[in-house]
């Protein structure tokens, strides 16, 4: 189980557990069904001020009013041709985040973002190239949900962690978010995936809650002179000893792992590549995301194309490794795997 946050240390109310809210507003003098009440309103309702929630006495209401209950505004909104809407959120403090909100015909999934901006400098990534700010408190992830989900008037049935910043650096504050999103929104854990480029002691870590999470690792390369080139941090966590913490994971979890791939082309798309990264992950209870690289303006990579992932895919397939091709979603907004930006819509914003 995760540890419940007390409510003294997170000062807004979004991520409070219902037995959270319950403690807190008997220690207004306040029967705990009040304190129910108020977790329905901020998670069902999404109600955005204590003052909104009308079944409170309105005495109580007044004294409560400015306690925070943690909602950013949107900054910016704009949505792609396929459906997808990326929103730039405006947080307390000022600063700003991006989360993406990705429908189907089947669900909605929003990619929230656990930092701002991200440290670890990836060579491929428009959020590597920023200034990282700071982490992400729990009710600044949960809210990212609320947000999209109150955009679309749709139910979010899946989360990744796959926006602004490493998870596995801020894994305190993602651990409390995994919980609120699953106990207090209601989605399912096997629905909540948390994506890390590669943590040393982290993973292993991760996988002590035994979370029925799926844990995505950025992998990107097939051998380790092309993972250091492309993930700087990669230098310093060897690719030999990461897939073998990600065997541990699988051991102790009893979970596959994805592994993401961003393809480049003529960098690490050969057949030999392939082969190589088959190797590695023979016998390993995992899969494989396939992503075509999205170009950013800083580099000059080159996006494969699809005969390039087809064979890419094939060669995989052959060896009996499970892998599929991941397609690009809001890429004509910048709002696709690698392209999360903040300052430039804010730039454009304010033009």
């Amino acid at each position: 189980m995760i540890d419940q946050l007390s409510v003294e240390s997170i000062p807004p109310l979004l991520g409070a557990s219902r037995s959270q809210l319950a403690d807190w507003a008997q220690g207004y003098q306040q029967p705990a069904y009040r304190g129910q009440q108020v977790h329905q309103w901020i998670y069902q309702k999404g109600v955005r001020s204590l003052s909104e929630i009308t079944v409170l006495p309105k005495q109580w209401r007044t004294e409560i009013a400015d306690i925070p209950v943690g909602r950013s505004q949107i900054f910016h909104r704009s949505a792609a041709q396929d459906g997808t809407v990326k929103y730039l959120l405006k947080l307390a403090d000022g600063q700003i985040i991006e989360t993406v909100g990705i429908p189907t015909q089947k669900r909605l999934t929003v990619c929230v973002s656990s930092q701002v901006g991200c440290p670890m400098a990836c060579d491929f990534c428009a959020t590597g190239k920023g200034q990282y700010q700071r982490n992400l408190a729990c009710h600044e992830i949960v809210d990212q949900v609320l947000t999209v989900q109150e955009d679309f008037q749709q139910r979010v049935g899946n989360v990744v962690f796959m926006g602004m910043g490493e998870p596995l650096l801020n894994l305190g504050q993602v651990l409390a978010a995994v919980r609120s999103l699953n106990q207090d929104i209601g989605i399912g854990q096997r629905s909540l995936t948390v994506s890390t480029v590669g943590i040393p002691q982290q993973i292993l870590k991760l996988a002590q809650y035994q979370l029925q999470i799926t844990l995505a690792v950025s992998l990107h390369a097939s051998n380790q002179r092309i993972r250091a080139q492309l993930v700087p941090s990669g230098q310093h966590y060897p690719l030999d000893q990461l897939l073998q913490d990600c065997r541990t994971y699988v051991a102790k979890t009893g979970r596959r792992v994805t592994f993401e791939y961003i393809v480049l082309s003529g960098v690490n798309d050969q057949t030999a590549h392939a082969l190589e990264l088959a190797h590695h992950l023979r016998g390993f209870q995992s899969h494989v995301n396939l992503i075509p690289y999205n170009p950013i303006s800083e580099v000059d990579y080159q996006r494969p194309t699809q005969k390039q992932l087809q064979h890419f895919l094939s060669c995989l397939q052959d060896q009996h490794i499970t892998a599929s091709i991941r397609r690009s979603r809001g890429l004509d907004k910048d709002a696709a795997c690698g392209q999360l930006r903040a300052k430039t819509i804010i730039d454009q914003a304010s033009t």
